[in-house]
C-alpha cells in the first residue's frame, strides 16, 4: 500500500511552561499555540522552539483584578494581566501586539472576579482593531454567552459547565471552539465531558468550527499527540472534517505513513503512531 503524506498535528491549546518542551522535537506535533504564560518566556520559546515545532503564543491571561488564574500555584505572576478599566484594556492589547502575541487571551471564570462588560468589549474591540483574534476561557454559568455577545473569536475550551441553548449555539456558529475534551475524562468529570460533547455536536451542526487542542500541561496530559483527545473529537467529527481539526494546513511540515487516508479517529491514531516526519521537514526551525 502506498504511503500517505499529510500535514502534521497542530495543538491549538498548550501551556509549554508546565511541560518538558524538548519532548516535542521532530515528532508528529508540528505547531503549538501557547494560551497563557509570561510573554517574555513565551517569546523566547518561539525564537528557539523544540526542533521541528512552530510555537505561537498569546501572552498572558487578561482578567479582572483577582480573577482567574490569579493565585494559582502554576501561574507565574507575569502570566496574569489584571485589566481594571477600558483604558487598561487598550494598553494591555497594545502590549500583546508589541510582544509578538498572535491573539489576546481573556479569562471569564465565574468562580472568581469577572471582567465587567465594558472592559471585555474594549479588549475585543482593541484586539480586532490590531488584527488579533480574542480567545476566551469561559467557565461557569453565562460566561460562554458573554464571550459570544462581546464578539470573541474563539472559546479555548468547548463549554462544559452548562448545556448551551440551540439559540446561543447558533449565535456562536461563526466562532472556533478548541476541543480540550480529555481534561474532563476522569473521576467526577463525566458529566462535564458529556455536556461538552453535546455542546460540540450542536455547534458543529450549526456550522461552527471545532479544532483539536489538549490544554497540554493541565494535569497528566501527554507531551505530544494526545490519542484520547483525538478519540473524543472523533465522537463529533470524521473524515476530512476530523483531519482538518487535528492536522495543520497543507503547507505545514508533513508526516508520511502507510495508507489509506484515515477517516475515523481510530484510523487517524493508528496512522499517527506509524508516521514519520518527511525527510525535508526533519529538524525544521519554523
Amino acid at each position: 500500500m502506498p504511503d500517505v503524506t499529510l500535514p502534521g498535528v497542530v495543538d491549538r491549546h498548550v501551556h509549554l511552561g508546565l511541560v518538558d518542551r524538548a519532548l516535542l522535537a521532530d515528532g508528529p506535533v508540528v505547531e503549538v499555540h501557547d494560551l497563557g504564560w509570561d510573554p517574555r518566556e513565551a517569546a523566547a520559546w518561539a525564537t528557539t522552539p523544540p526542533s521541528g515545532v512552530r510555537v505561537r503564543y498569546a501572552g498572558p491571561f487578561h482578567t479582572a483584578p483577582g480573577g482567574y488564574p490569579s493565585g494559582r500555584s502554576w501561574a507565574p505572576d507575569a502570566a496574569v494581566r489584571p485589566v481594571p478599566s477600558p483604558r487598561a484594556a487598550a494598553e494591555a492589547v497594545a502590549d500583546v501586539v508589541a510582544g509578538g502575541g498572535f491573539a489576546v487571551k481573556v479569562a471569564l471564570h465565574a468562580g472568581m472576579a469577572l471582567l465587567p462588560d465594558d472592559v471585555l468589549r474594549t479588549l475585543v474591540t482593541e484586539a480586532h482593531a490590531a488584527g488579533l483574534p480574542v480567545v476566551v476561557h469561559a467557565e461557569g454559568a453565562g460566561q460562554a454567552e458573554r464571550a459570544v455577545e462581546a464578539g470573541a473569536d474563539t472559546l479555548v475550551h468547548v463549554p462544559w459547565t452548562e448545556t448551551l441553548s440551540l439559540e446561543l449555539v447558533a449565535r456562536a456558529a461563526h466562532m472556533t471552539w478548541i476541543s480540550t475534551l480529555a481534561i474532563h475524562d476522569g473521576p467526577g468529570g463525566r458529566a462535564g465531558l458529556d455536556r461538552a460533547i453535546g455542546n460540540a455536536r450542536r455547534f458543529v451542526a450549526a456550522g461552527g468550527t471545532l479544532v483539536y487542542g489538549t490544554d497540554m500541561g493541565n494535569g497528566p496530559t501527554p507531551v505530544g499527540v494526545n490519542e484520547r483527545e483525538i478519540e473524543l473529537v472523533g465522537r463529533v467529527l470524521e473524515g476530512e472534517a476530523l483531519r482538518r481539526a487535528v492536522l495543520g494546513a497543507p503547507d505545514a511540515p508533513a508526516l508520511t505513513a502507510p495508507g489509506p487516508v484515515p477517516r475515523t479517529a481510530a484510523e487517524l491514531i493508528a496512522w499517527l503512531r506509524s508516521a514519520a516526519r518527511r525527510v525535508q521537514d526533519q529538524g525544521l526551525r519554523p
